[in-house]
């Protein structure tokens, strides 16, 4: 494909990160064990926001982190997502579209009916003692059309990025696979993150048939989701991996991450941290890191590289967003 508008497209939730201090009595009064995190319903959502006192939001879910920190590494990005037509959803485009990642699906109608709740938000609730007790409710992410999915838009990136958080509701599921179906025809090299255990629980047989199929390019998982998704102990189910997806990108926590593409192998241990504090968003940036280089033909051990620079980065402080310069500190490592 020649001159591709886009470096990487993603699908995936649409969810506003609203991140509040509150007291342990706020926390004892709303019924909240601190550093729970649940799921809540769309209409406990809006309570629980309207008691918050001020608020930070940060547009979150994790394709948007991905994208975001590519963005922040120098490629062109373009999200698609659901957000509704209320106060998180304009903040949730607005905060995106900042950063320099293009998102333009429709805003979904919000009412007072079940069938149009609320952009998606996860309430964070951060106590005197630092715990972070988070309350999620994807909302209209979960209403994500297969209509929203541009078939030009879809054939104009290198790479279109899927959320495995997404593959649970149904309709969201669809418009995913239409958009494989066009990035297929078009050309398009499909990554496909799983990222939790429980999704891979949930429909591993799915993402093993994507694979039988041969519609992933390029796999994320951790160790556990590998274990979980062929069986079997995480280095066998790396290596089986290997030989079914052209690329494999395994993290594997303080032992760093390897890869795989054909029968080169390349492995990065874990950047150096003078402290962790917060483990959100990690392999989200590990993927953006290692993209930034796959989509510029760099080695397997360069983006592996870089993986490990913007993951290290992001854990380094609160909150899954990047707060240093993302390429000088690429430039740094790459240049030791």
């Amino acid at each position: 494909m020649a001159d591709p508008k886009y470096d990487v497209i993603a699908i995936g939730n649409a969810i506003v990160d609203v991140i509040a201090p509150v007291t342990h009595q706020f926390l004892k009064d709303e019924d909240l064990p601190a550093g729970s995190m649940r799921l809540i319903d769309a209409e406990r959502s809006v309570d629980l926001y309207a008691k918050m006192g001020a608020t930070k939001e940060i547009s979150g879910g994790a394709a948007a982190n991905t994208l975001t920190g590519a963005t922040m590494l120098g490629l062109k990005t373009a999200f698609i997502g659901q957000v509704a037509d209320d106060q998180l959803g304009e903040i949730y485009r607005h905060d995106l579209t900042s950063v320099g990642v293009s998102f333009e699906t429709p805003a979904r109608a919000y009412g007072d009916s079940e069938d149009e709740p609320p952009t998606g938000r996860c309430l964070v609730l951060v106590d005197p003692d630092g715990e972070r007790t988070m309350n999620t409710s994807l909302g209209a992410s979960q209403f994500l059309p297969a209509a929203a999915i541009d078939d030009d838009l879809i054939a104009s990136t290198k790479v279109l990025f899927l959320e495995g958080y997404l593959w649970d509701p149904e309709e969201p599921r669809a418009a995913m696979r239409r958009a494989i179906e066009v990035a297929r025809k078009a050309g398009v090299k499909i990554a496909f993150a799983t990222c939790a255990d429980f999704c891979v629980h949930m429909h591993g047989k799915d993402f093993r048939k994507l694979i039988d199929d041969g519609l992933i390019d390029i796999l994320f998982v951790n160790e556990e989701e590998a274990g979980i998704l062929e069986g079997t102990d995480p280095d066998a189910a790396f290596e089986s991996l290997a030989k079914d997806v052209p690329v494999v990108v395994m993290t594997r926590g303080a032992d760093g991450a390897i890869a795989a593409r054909g029968d080169e192998r390349a492995k990065v241990a874990p950047e150096p941290v003078d402290k962790v504090q917060d483990l959100t968003g990690a392999g989200d940036l590990f993927a953006a890191g290692f993209l930034s280089g796959y989509c510029r033909d760099a080695s397997l051990e360069e983006s592996l590289v870089r993986g490990a620079v913007a993951a290290g980065e992001v854990i380094s402080h609160w909150g899954a967003r990047p707060e240093a310069d993302l390429k000088a500190l690429v430039a740094k490592r790459l240049e030791a």
